[in-house]
This record gives C-alpha cells, structure tokens and sequence, in this order.
C-alpha cells in the first residue's frame, strides 16, 4: 500500500487549511491482500416519488452552491455535462446520474467514483467513472414497457460497465459505484460496489447504512479497464491487478416511508463524516423547513413534503427545494470537515489504528459528490 501523501491547501472560503489524502493502490498484493439535480419523479394516485436533488465538489475547488448543484426535470433532455478530453467537471472524479426508467415513474440514480491511483499510470479514471454513470443513465432511459418495471440495480451495473467496455475513448481506470432503482411502490434496490454507499434516514433515526466493500484498508472494490501495457508490467513485477465485477456488488433491498431521506455519496462524505453527522446535518434542515415535525409520537414526517419539495418550495436563492437544500447542506458540511485539520474523521481514526506512525490528523481532501432522495406520499 501507499505511504499517504500530502496535497497542497485547499480552500473553502473563509477557511484556508491543509489536510492530506489516501492513493489507492491499484494492485493487490498475493503475499499481502487477500481478496446535484433536483429532480422529482412524476406523480400518480397512489404510492410514492423521490425528490432527487445533486450536489458536488471537486477536491481542487472550493465549494459553490451555485455553481455546483445540478437541477434536472424528468423527460426535459436536460442532462449533466459530459466530461471531455482537457476539461475536469466541478466534481473531478466522481460523477452521478439521475433518470427516470423509460416513460415510467420508476427511477435510477447513483453515485461513481473515480479511483486516483491510476493517475500513476498517466491515466484518468474521470473519463470511467463519468462514462459509466453516462451508460447507466442512457439505459435507464430507453429502458421501456413492462422491462421498466423489471430492470434491476446490478443489471444496470452490468449494462452499464459493458458500455465502457466498449467505449474505445476510455483508455483505462478503476471506479466504485452505488446505484439504486426505485420504484412508485415503495420499493427500491441498491448495488453497492467499493466504498461509496448510501444511508436511510427517518425523523431521528438512522433506518439503514450500507457497510463497504474493501479488499483491505484503502482498498476498495472497482470496477476497471486495465490497458495492455499495465497488464503486462504486473505480469513482470508481480501482484494482481484489481477488476472486480457488477456481480460482486452488494445488493440490497428496501421500503420507504414518505419523509424518508436516502443519501447517496462517494468516499468523500463517509471519510470525513459519519452516518450520525448526516443525520444531524439533515434533521437540522429537514426540522428547520418543517419537512419532519413533531407529533404524538415524537419527530414525524410533515404533511408538507410535497410543497417543500417542489421547485420555489425553499426560498433561497439557488437550493429552491428541501432536496437541493439538503445535498448542498451534506456537500459543504463535507468539503469543510476535509479540511479541518484538528477534528479527526472517520478516516482518520481508520489510518490510526491502522498505521499509528502516520500521525494523520484531521479530515481527508477528497471530490465530494451527494445525491440526496426525499421520499414523498402521493395523495390517494
């Protein structure tokens, strides 16, 4: 594995601090390893939407809410810009995707993140991660009739991984993936591949967390596109490239509940903040905005949602819906723990029981990417 390597300051205004981040190794050793749109789903008489909302931020930026949440309306053809050759997105290595399932109300969003390691090699996982979240979201759109209502988290995995198979512009590279489809019926599936993930949240409680796929410390499970030449030098030097695969995805399968909150983010949250933190930081706004309220029984789910959901529901200048509000709120309150250098994160604390000489402190610089669903009741 990689010594950790120290980056160069970062800003966040006010906040000008340095940090440090983790190389993932791109070999696995035999003798040591073992193994922001805002969008709304359209409605019906019955069942539930997801309110999805994206925000995102590339570890050389600083964060801007404007610039960095992307709005998406259902069938408009408004789509996230490709990346291209020279040109870095706003949320560097990690991408996402948003659809709706064909002409259905079902739905396919998640979360890829782009594996750095590989720029040690002079290439850019940017272009797999972007590319397969553009394959993933393609099919999802022209996926219709009865197999919309059919179509599986890990098949679009697959699909989509087969897409950049093919695709002859991507040169090579690693990326995890979590991708989700969900369904009217309250019903949704999650492939989970490497270490981004998702949680659950309901009024004060954590309801789900996904658990990482990793091979070791700082080792995640990728998919990859691994180019002759670095096949041939692993033959000549030894290890085993890394290549996992959709079917080794961890898949799940939920219910939600209207005032549900599922957060989909790369490493760059859940390295620098916990399920708990999410939880605070989304009940702060989600109580604030009187999204969940209370009740008999305690914190409950308002019957407002739909309102606050809707696009000018919030009134703020560019997170107009509790959605957006919320994955701006997750993506800075990220982008800030990254780069504070006294509170210890959740890959901090791994690095130190892992490696107690490395005397790494504080958060871990990282692109950040978040998709946040808020789950809405439809009227009967």
């Amino acid at each position: 594995m990689r010594p950790i390597q120290a980056l160069r300051a970062l800003t966040i205004s006010p906040i000008l601090q340095v940090s440090a981040c983790r190389v993932v190794p791109l070999f696995q050793q035999r003798d040591l390893y073992s193994q922001c749109s805002a969008y709304s789903t359209s409605t019906s008489s019955q069942g539930f939407s997801y309110r999805i909302a994206a925000s995102f931020s590339a570890k050389g930026n600083s964060f801007n809410p404007k610039t960095d949440l992307f709005s998406y309306v259902p069938f408009s053809g408004t789509l996230p810009k490709k990346i291209i050759s020279g040109q870095r997105s706003r949320s560097g290595q990690d991408a996402f995707f948003v659809n709706n399932i064909g002409n259905s109300s079902h739905v396919a969003f998640g979360v890829a993140d782009g594996v750095g390691g590989w720029s040690d090699s002079g290439i850019d996982s940017a272009f797999l991660s972007h590319g397969l979240c553009e394959y993933m979201r393609e099919i999802a759109e022209k996926t219709g009739g009865p197999s919309a209502e059919k179509l599986k988290a890990r098949e679009l995995l697959q699909k989509g991984y087969e897409g950049v198979l093919a695709d002859e512009s991507i040169a090579g590279g690693g990326t995890t993936a979590c991708v989700a489809v969900g369904h009217e019926d309250g019903g949704f599936e999650v492939a989970n591949l490497g270490d981004s993930g998702f949680v659950q949240l309901r009024p004060n409680a954590i309801h789900f967390y996904s658990n990482p796929q990793i091979h070791a410390f700082n080792t995640p499970y990728q998919l990859s596109i691994i180019p002759p030449k670095i096949l041939a030098r692993s033959r000549i030097f030894g290890g085993e490239p890394l290549r996992d695969l959709p079917n080794n995805a961890s898949v799940t399968h939920h219910e939600v509940r209207h005032g549900d909150v599922l957060v989909f983010a790369t490493d760059g949250v859940w390295d620098n903040l916990s399920s708990t933190d999410l939880l605070k930081v989304v009940s702060r706004y989600m109580t604030g905005f009187g999204g969940w309220e209370a009740g008999s029984e305690g914190l409950v789910a308002s019957g407002q949602l739909n309102n606050l959901t809707l696009k000018g529901g919030i009134a703020k200048e560019h997170e107009r819906s509790l959605q957006s509000l919320l994955a701006v709120a997750i993506t800075g309150e990220a982008k800030m723990a990254s780069l504070n250098t006294k509170i210890d994160g959740p890959f901090a604390r791994e690095v130190q029981k892992h490696y107690p000489r490395e005397n790494f402190h504080g958060g871990k610089v990282d692109d950040i990417c978040v998709i946040v669903a808020l789950v809405v009741g439809n009227e009967k």
